[in-house]
């Protein structure tokens, strides 16, 4: 039997996507997401975000921690995502700290920068670990963000990113019912 999505899935899909946007726009921000009515077979915010944004029309890839039999059951159940072998095909990527799929994943092109993939990357705790300096739009001067369980290569890999702008991957980070959104727009650096 399937767990189930939202308890009130209009209601509760739209205050996902708001704190999702209120993410966004200020990088750095830990936001709460609502949460689905049982537990779900993925980490819970990653499930929000999956209830929230999530498709028929929005591949979906899955490392390999995450692609049990039930979360594939789970996805195609209640977001209907086709769940791709690669990376590079998916617009939504879920990942564990090691197992993200850095320079796998679609950036998309000049002329059409939108054909690019987010990366939900599951980490161990905000508050504590690696400090990340964050600047760029929605960041009055420069922000900090502690980050428990990046992979090895994270900052440097954003350095990258954020040089293809206006090509580029948008990451959220996800621990327990947290989310915190890093745009391509945003500069990293640890500090």
């Amino acid at each position: 039997m399937l767990a189930r999505g939202f308890a009130d899935p209009v209601h509760d899909a739209q205050a996902a996507f708001r704190a999702l946007l209120e993410a966004t726009a200020r990088p750095g921000t830990v936001v709460s997401l609502p949460q689905p009515d049982t537990p779900p077979p993925l980490p819970p915010a990653a499930a929000a975000i999956a209830l929230a944004l999530c498709d028929g029309d929005t591949p979906v890839w899955l490392d390999g921690r995450l692609a049990s039999p039930p979360v594939r059951a789970w996805l195609r159940f209640h977001a209907a995502s086709p769940i791709v072998a690669d990376p590079g095909a998916a617009t939504f990527a879920f990942a564990c700290g090691v197992a993200a799929p850095f320079d796998a994943l679609a950036t998309g092109t000049d002329e059409a920068p939108e054909r690019s993939a987010t990366l939900v990357l599951l980490v161990e705790a905000f508050g504590t670990g690696c400090a990340l300096r964050l600047s760029g739009p929605g960041i009055a001067g420069e922000t900090v963000l502690r980050v428990a369980g990046l992979p090895n290569g994270f900052v440097s890999w954003r350095a990258c990113n954020f040089a293809l702008y206006p090509r580029g991957v948008d990451v959220i980070l996800v621990s327990g019912t947290e989310a915190a959104a890093l745009p391509r727009t945003t500069a990293v650096r640890e500090g």
